[in-house]
C-alpha cells in the first residue's frame, strides 16, 4: 500500500474523453463501452475516489488520442475551443483536484498557437497535448512550427503523446499480428515506435534551434529513447552528415514521465542519462490503474528527496503549480 509521501502527488498523463468531440468520429476513436469508457467519461465521483485510493493530489487531465487532430481544416478551430471550455469548466468544479492541457486544432496551425494561447492566459491551462501525427503529417514539418514558437513565448511545454500508426506502417510491420494481438499496434510496441520517430524528428527537423527554450513531454518513460541516446548521438555525429549533437537537445529540451511504465530498471536508466530533475510522475489512467504506479513509488530505489521530486516537485516547477 502506498505510503502518503510528505509532499504531493501530481500525475501528468491523465486522459478523460469529451463527448461532444466524439460525435465527430466512428469506432474505436469514439469509445466503446466498458469499463475504461466509463472512466473516461467521468470527471468527478469515481475518478476523485480512485484518485483518493491511490493518495493521487492531482490530475492534470488531457483529451485521450486522436483528440481534437483529425478534424477537418473548416470545423477544428471552433469545436476545439468548446473542448477546451468544456474540460476548463471540469476543473473549475475541482480546481484542487484537477488541472488541464489543451487540446490543438492541429488541421489550422495558427489557430492551433493562438487557442493555446487562449488556453494558457485565460483558462489557466499547463500546456498541451499532441498525439501522434496530424492528418498523416509528422509534426516536426514547418507547417506546425507556429505552435511552437508560441509555447516557447507562453513558456509551457507541450506533451508528445502517442497516436496510431500511420496505414503504410501498419500494414508493413504490424497486419501479420494485429488480429491476435492488438496491441502491438498500440502500447505493446506501435505507440512507441512512432512517439520515438517523432522526438528524434523534432531534434533533427531544428526547431529546438530556432526555438531554443521550447519544452517537450514525452510518456512511457521517454518512448526508450534515454536507453537509446548514447547510441542515437554516437551514429549522428559520424563523418558526412549535418552537425547536431541529439543527447544536448534531448537532455535539455525534453522531460519524460512514468506513465504506464513502472520499471526500476528503466527509471533508473532514465535518471542516469537525464538527470531525476527531469522525470515527472504518471499514471496513463484509466488505460492503467492509479494504484500499481504509487505502489512502485513507494518502492523505487531512490532516496525520498529523489522521490519527491518525481511526484510533484518537477511538475511544480516545470507546470508552475
Amino acid at each position: 500500500m502506498f505510503k502518503k509521501p510528505n509532499c504531493p502527488v501530481i500525475a501528468l498523463e491523465e486522459h478523460y474523453w469529451d463527448a461532444e468531440l466524439a460525435k465527430h468520429f466512428a469506432g474505436i476513436e469514439a469509445g466503446r463501452p466498458g469499463p475504461i469508457a466509463d472512466r473516461l467519461h467521468d470527471l468527478g465521483d469515481l475518478r476523485l475516489k480512485e484518485m483518493d485510493a491511490a493518495n493521487i493530489d492531482i490530475q492534470v487531465l488531457s483529451h485521450g488520442a486522436p483528440s481534437t487532430q483529425k478534424l477537418a481544416a473548416e470545423v477544428a478551430a471552433e469545436v476545439t475551443r468548446g473542448v477546451n471550455d468544456r474540460l476548463a469548466a471540469a476543473c473549475a468544479r475541482h480546481p484542487t483536484r484537477f488541472a488541464g492541457f489543451a487540446a490543438l486544432p492541429t488541421a489550422v496551425p495558427a489557430a492551433a498557437a493562438d487557442e493555446l494561447e487562449r488556453c494558457v492566459t485565460k483558462l489557466g491551462f499547463k500546456g498541451a497535448m499532441i498525439h501522434g501525427m496530424a492528418n498523416g503529417v509528422f509534426m516536426d514539418d514547418k507547417r506546425f512550427w507556429p505552435i511552437y514558437e508560441r509555447a516557447e513565448k507562453l513558456d509551457v511545454p507541450l506533451y508528445m503523446h502517442p497516436g496510431v500508426p500511420d496505414p503504410r506502417v501498419m500494414e508493413a510491420y504490424y497486419n501479420d499480428y494485429a488480429k491476435d494481438f492488438p496491441m502491438v499496434v498500440r502500447a505493446a510496441w506501435g505507440y512507441t515506435v512512432e512517439t520515438a520517430t517523432l522526438g528524434i524528428r523534432m531534434v533533427l527537423s531544428g526547431v529546438f534551434d530556432k526555438y531554443p527554450k521550447l519544452k517537450i513531454i514525452l510518456g512511457h518513460l521517454g518512448e526508450t529513447l534515454p536507453f537509446l541516446v548514447w547510441r542515437i548521438d554516437m551514429a549522428l555525429a559520424r563523418p558526412g552528415q549535418e552537425s547536431v549533437s541529439f543527447r544536448d537537445v534531448f537532455c535539455n529540451n525534453f522531460w519524460i514521465t512514468t506513465s504506464g511504465n513502472f520499471s526500476n530498471p528503466a527509471l533508473l536508466c532514465c535518471v542516469q542519462e537525464m538527470g531525476v530533475d527531469r522525470i515527472l510522475f504518471a499514471v496513463d489512467y484509466p488505460f492503467v490503474a492509479n494504484p500499481p504506479a504509487t505502489d512502485w513509488m513507494a518502492t523505487a530505489p531512490l532516496c525520498d528527496e529523489d522521490k519527491a521530486k518525481i511526484l510533484s516537485g518537477n511538475a511544480k516547477r516545470l507546470l508552475k503549480m
